[in-house]
């Protein structure tokens, strides 16, 4: 194997998505570590958190159920390795099987930057098994974080009420 070869490999086995939010970085940073923010919006489009529970904190766990619109349910579970107010959080995610078992686990990483009035959000997940699921979490992601424009926009709107 060539290291070429080897590069690609792991950069099919990774996941980058970059994003702007037209809120505080410290905001942005709550939303991620305050359940009561957490479990409105880090979910897909159409998707609920019927159940979640954990310790945000360094070596704390979780484990949250998301129902999906068609009612079936999706267990994952992970351990949060690092947190660094409001710049970084660092957390395992495994998806559970039907027996209740973790699977395949990754590392997501979100940072936060200050970006002129508003928040640079960088969220990077790896290392996962296949690029069938790298694609799969890129689309849920990606709903998932246009979940948190929206729930920004209403948190926004609230403070000037």
């Amino acid at each position: 194997m060539t290291s070429e070869s080897a590069a690609a490999r792991q950069s099919d086995a990774e996941l980058y998505i970059s994003r702007r939010f037209d809120a505080p970085r410290t905001l942005v940073f709550e939303t991620w570590t305050r359940p009561e923010h957490l479990n409105r919006w880090c979910c897909p489009t159409g998707f609920t958190i019927p159940f979640s529970e954990g310790e945000i904190r360094p070596g704390g766990t979780f484990r949250t159920c998301m129902r999906a619109p068609s009612g079936e349910e999706h267990w994952l579970s992970g351990t949060y390795r690092e947190i660094v107010v409001p710049e970084r959080i660092v957390f395992s995610h495994a998806w559970h099987d039907e027996t209740g078992r973790p699977g395949h686990e990754t590392v997501v990483t979100v940072r936060l930057q200050e970006d002129g009035e508003g928040t640079r959000l960088t969220l990077h997940q790896a290392f996962f098994a296949s690029e069938a699921a790298r694609d799969g979490h890129e689309g849920g992601w990606n709903e998932t974080l246009d979940s948190l424009a929206a729930y920004l926009a209403g948190l926004a709107g609230q403070s000037h009420a």
